[in-house]
This record gives structure tokens, sequence and C-alpha cells, in this order.
């Protein structure tokens, strides 16, 4: 009777991986609003950010607000390979980071450690 338990256990807990890591999972999405020829979006860090996706216009200038409320190491920095950005976010402050909009496409940004992962599309 143990024994398939632990087969029961070990086949939903395999499951519940597959599902976690390769299954479609909702992402929260914020398009900017341009106010005074400037868009500002704000980003929650907490177990991950909030929202996941941002979308920015073209050619307007941006700003990501990103507020640190979680006390994980690993999301105590922001990268954007593709604009050379790599910014400390000290938790409990907000950090304000621009955002070069120029060239159109669909850029990500990361945690220091890559672990937790957000889009940016400028369109």
């Amino acid at each position: 009777m143990s024994q398939l338990i632990v087969l029961i256990v070990g086949i939903a807990l395999i499951g519940f991986i597959i599902w976690w890591f390769f299954g479609k999972h909702a992402v929260a999405t914020e398009s900017a609003v341009v106010q005074d020829q400037q868009q500002t979006v704000d980003v929650l860090v907490k177990g991950g950010y909030s929202p996941e996706r941002v979308v920015l216009k073209a050619g307007v200038p941006a700003v990501l607000n990103f507020t640190r409320t979680d006390p994980s190491s690993c999301l105590d920095r922001v990268v954007f390979s593709d604009f050379g950005i790599n910014q400390a976010l000290p938790k409990g402050e907000t950090q304000a980071i621009k955002i070069d909009t120029s060239k159109p496409g669909t850029y990500t940004w990361a945690c220091g450690m890559d672990m937790f992962h957000g889009q940016l599309v400028i369109e």
C-alpha cells in the first residue's frame, strides 16, 4: 500500500513540475499611457515582476519604475542586457529606469540570477 501511495505522489509531483516549467501561464500585461510626451509604467518586484509584460510606444521617452518589496537576494537587481542596464533594486525603494524606445521590438529583462524574467515590447 505504501508503494502505491509513493507512486501516486511521485507521478503527481512530476506532473506539477512539467506544468510549472512548460505550461502556459497567464502573463500580466500593461500598456503605457503617454502623458506630457513621456510614458511611465510601475513594476512591482514581489516573487517576480508584475506586470511581467510591458508594452511601450516607439519613439516616446519611457521610464519603468521598479519597486522591490521581495526580500530575496535574487531579485535585488534587474538586467536589461539589450540596453546595457544592470540596476540595483534596494528593497522598499523605487528605482526609475529610462528605456530607449527608438528601436521597436521585443526585449527581455531578468533578475540578477536570470531566474525571473519580464518582457518589454516596443511598438
